[in-house]
């Protein structure tokens, strides 16, 4: 890519402080950080301009999507029509098929996705390539006070609370469970992604007060190899729904898109 990059950055929680910082610093050669969107004045805490969604299209050439599912359902097709190039942190809203085809089929702006807490998903794109997986699952591990939600009966809530420890919290599908879980399971989307089919994907939520990691098992295998991918990252402290790796994931993907030498792609 020739020029320097121009980033910007929505969202301005754990995930996007890093990468903005970083950014701001110079610290991702061939990018610079152009425009922040945040739903709160930040003042003097941003280190670009804040400025609203329709002049952060019109400003950069890329976006960072660091605020939630949300910001991809009302944002993202409108920013790849505009010619706009997005990367998207929160892969959970990437679940709903007709919203993935959307923005699939949008253009003339590139949608990326970052791998985010786990990794082996360029390997599972590439044995896709081969045929069908005949079976994918995934096993997250969290606190549990990270994966409490507003749908919960009393009786799961104290479950999880009293538990001494590891309790199943739900399990199903990767196309059921980011719904649940919108700020907690994006790997399980991200999973779905590389192996091309949502309900392909069997996954289980597990609460552990003695999570002092959390922890993603990712099992797949098909006629053509069987493999197995496990992570344990150290919680965000100011976000512990999500890990602290989650924003130079989110960094790494930003220099290949700037073009720096040396990156795995």
């Amino acid at each position: 890519m020739s020029g320097t990059l121009k980033v910007g950055l929505v969202g301005w929680g754990a995930i996007g402080r890093v990468v903005g910082t970083a950014l701001a610093h110079r610290e991702v050669g061939g990018a610079e950080l152009t425009a922040i969107v945040d739903n709160r004045p930040l003042g003097d805490a941003a280190p670009a301009p804040q400025v609203s969604f329709e002049d952060a299209v019109d400003r950069c050439d890329l976006l960072v999507e660091a605020a939630g599912q949300g910001v991809v359902r009302e944002w993202g097709e409108r920013v790849l029509t505009a010619g706009t190039d997005l990367l998207v942190a929160s892969t959970g809203a990437l679940t709903d098929d007709e919203l993935a085809e959307r923005l699939l089929a949008a253009g003339p702006g590139r949608v990326f996705f970052t791998g985010g807490a786990v990794g082996g998903l360029d390997l599972l794109q590439a044995v896709r390539s081969l045929g069908p997986l005949d079976e994918v699952s995934l096993t997250t591990t969290k606190l549990p006070s990270t994966l409490e939600q507003p749908w919960m009966d009393a009786e799961l809530l104290e479950r999880m609370r009293a538990a001494t420890g590891p309790v199943e919290v739900m399990s199903g599908t990767a196309r059921d469970v980011p719904v649940k879980f919108p700020k907690s399971t994006n790997v399980a989307a991200s999973v779905a992604l590389a192996v091309g089919d949502p309900d392909a994907v069997r996954v289980r939520v597990v609460a552990d007060p003695g999570a002092a990691r959390t922890r993603h098992v990712i099992e797949a295998s098909g006629p053509h190899g069987a493999y197995r991918f496990e992570a344990a990252h150290r919680p965000d402290p100011a976000n512990p729904a999500t890990s602290q790796v989650v924003p130079y994931a989110v960094l790494r993907s930003l220099a290949a898109l700037a073009g720096r030498s040396g990156q795995i792609l």
